[in-house]
């Protein structure tokens, strides 16, 4: 790229760190703004859904607001965060309206009890808003293609308020088996910037405290062993039934507004069915007090089954979030079966869950030091690898690109082919 090999020339290297560092503060100071804001939206509307329960009874009417809001805009095919990705394999601008579309849509998500998370949504608002910069700014496509990658940062940060994870997340998540390292400087800086205006805004990180005295014995060993290769099955029983299930609400419903109609609805039966409306919403309440040690065996199944339902429908927010609360509960539920603290094994589940189904095993390591403090990592860091490897390809997202194969270590540069099945 040129303006890679601009580096190698110092008056040059030093105006181009100059030049990032001020873009990734920029990106920092509006991301962190942005993340804030979207961060008391989504509470807002999550407290008001929590003291009026009879909205469930809405959410038709809030698939069809979404659809509306999109073909409004004129985005009527738009693909969510692969969309995202797309552009930042493909050097391609991000179309604007992104960012005031998904702004909206999750909004409605959340409000009316759709089972969705809200990392999606960061990543596009930042990567939207990131890409109109850069388009102003008159960068070049490799560029614009760091800003977006910066933007995404900054906002995930400002949501999550864990800018370490915001910064390798946005680095390594869109090809398995590389890491987009020229990007570091102006994410890193994007996405602690980002995190610090949001902490003004009252907006602090999601953490729990677990237990610092678990000792890897002989014992202890086979059972993180067995929870770790359990965590990789569950990847891939997770993202196989959330791309079974979008496909076949596309197979059969391909009217949006039908499909969202039918989604909505299955999702109101299934809360008046379970008589329990925990499974609606993010979920990240669930998962923290699965870490606390409190879960259901069943929790995992039905976060699952809301979950595809609401995003196979059409509904917008994102995966991750209540990934951390499918692989929390199931950690809960497992880890009392093997003998293992059931808040820890929590816990280590969360972070291998995440690490599976996003291909993210350093982001992953670093969310387990973010959310949970340094104690433990290197186990943390053994689910990590463990799961990784046992997930294979599997991934929740279809446009990522995978570089080398995890089993042959062959480069390969295909997509994501499992996402795809």
């Amino acid at each position: 790229m040129k303006w890679l090999d601009e580096m190698h020339h110092p008056e040059k290297y030093f105006k181009g760190l100059l030049k990032w560092g001020l873009l990734g503060v920029l990106m920092g100071l509006i991301g962190g703004v942005l993340g804030g804001a979207f961060h008391h939206v989504l509470h807002f509307v999550t407290k008001v859904r929590a003291g009026h329960q009879w909205l469930i009874y809405l959410l038709p009417v809030g698939g069809l607001l979404t659809v509306g809001v999109y073909r409004v805009f004129g985005m009527r095919n738009n693909r969510g965060t692969n969309e995202i990705i797309d552009a930042i394999l493909n050097n391609e601008p991000v179309n604007p309206l992104v960012a005031p579309v998904i702004f909206i849509a999750s909004s409605i998500t959340h409000l009316f009890g759709g089972s969705a998370g809200r990392e999606g949504a960061a990543l596009q608002l930042g990567g939207s808003v990131a890409s109109g910069f850069g388009k102003l700014l008159r960068l070049r496509e490799e560029e614009r293609t760091v800003m977006i990658m910066s933007g995404m940062s900054a906002v995930f940060a400002g949501l999550f308020g864990t800018p370490l994870t915001a910064t390798l997340f946005c680095m390594e998540f869109e090809s398995v088996g590389t890491i987009f390292t020229p990007a570091l400087l102006p994410c890193f800086l994007a996405a602690y910037t980002a995190a610090g205006v949001s902490s003004t805004m009252g907006v602090h990180a999601e953490t729990a405290v677990i237990s610092d005295g678990f000792q890897l014995t002989f014992t202890t060993g086979w059972q993180v062993l067995v929870l770790a290769v359990l965590v990789g099955v569950l990847g891939i029983m997770m993202c196989w039934f959330f791309h079974k299930a979008e496909h076949f609400a596309a197979k059969h419903f391909p009217n949006p507004w039908i499909r969202i109609l039918v989604g909505a609805v299955a999702v109101m039966i299934l809360t008046l069915v379970v008589g329990d409306h925990r499974y609606n919403g993010a979920g990240m309440d669930m998962a923290l007090g699965a870490v606390a040690g409190n879960a259901n065996w069943y929790d995992f199944l039905l976060k699952m089954l809301f979950t595809a339902v609401t995003l196979s429908a059409g509904f917008k927010g994102g995966e991750i979030v209540p990934t951390f609360c499918i692989g929390a509960t199931f950690g809960c539920a497992l880890g009392g079966l093997l003998g293992l603290d059931a808040g820890f094994a929590a816990a280590l589940s969360l972070v291998g869950l995440f690490c599976c189904v996003t291909n993210s095993p350093i982001t992953a390591i670093i969310l387990s030091i973010e959310m949970f403090g340094g104690f433990n990592v290197y186990i943390f860091a053994l689910v990590c690898v463990i799961a990784y490897v046992i997930s294979g390809n599997w991934g929740l997202y279809a446009s990522q690109i995978i570089q080398f194969s995890k089993a042959r270590f062959v480069k390969k540069h295909m997509r994501n082919e499992n996402a795809n099945h």
